[in-house]
């Protein structure tokens, strides 16, 4: 069963753009009738109420174009495809909880300091040799014991 633009918008509950959106980042197919005018199959439906969850739990439109990748371009996740993504997904948001929370210890040692050097701080500069040094010695030390 083939869908216009509009039954798609109004049934998957997104505006129009959106639809062009996700379509053009490959998220979503169509194809032009005789009018030149876009149709849906009515698995799109599907692909977009997926493409709805992964944004929910915080993933990217790049994460989700990769975990549409594997199927065929006008075709609905199974469930198990379903599975094999949730359980991916599952592994990505606990790979971000671990970073969100190393730096949230990283911000309790900066409560108070203020210092934002680009030398010491591992908020400010998260990358730099200096900044792990001081991260370490902040969850391990007092202030006054830096010098040591």
């Amino acid at each position: 069963m083939e869908m216009t633009v509009g039954e798609v918008a109004k049934r998957a509950g997104v505006k129009i753009s959106t639809l062009h959106f996700y379509e053009q980042k490959g998220l979503i197919y169509s194809w032009r009738n005789q009018s030149n005018q876009r149709r849906y199959h009515r698995n799109v439906l599907r692909r977009i109420a997926v493409i709805k969850a992964a944004q929910t739990v915080g993933l990217t439109l790049e994460e989700i174009s990769d975990s549409l990748s594997d199927l065929p371009k006008h075709q609905a996740p199974t469930r198990q495809h379903w599975e094999q993504m949730a359980s991916n997904w599952s592994a990505m948001l606990e790979h971000r909880i671990k970073q969100l929370q190393a730096l949230k210890d990283d911000l309790g040692g900066c409560i108070g300091c203020g210092c934002l050097s680009m030398e010491s701080c591992a908020i400010y500069n998260p990358q730099d040799i200096r900044a792990e040094t001081f991260a370490n010695k902040t969850r391990l030390t007092h202030p006054e014991d830096w010098s040591k």
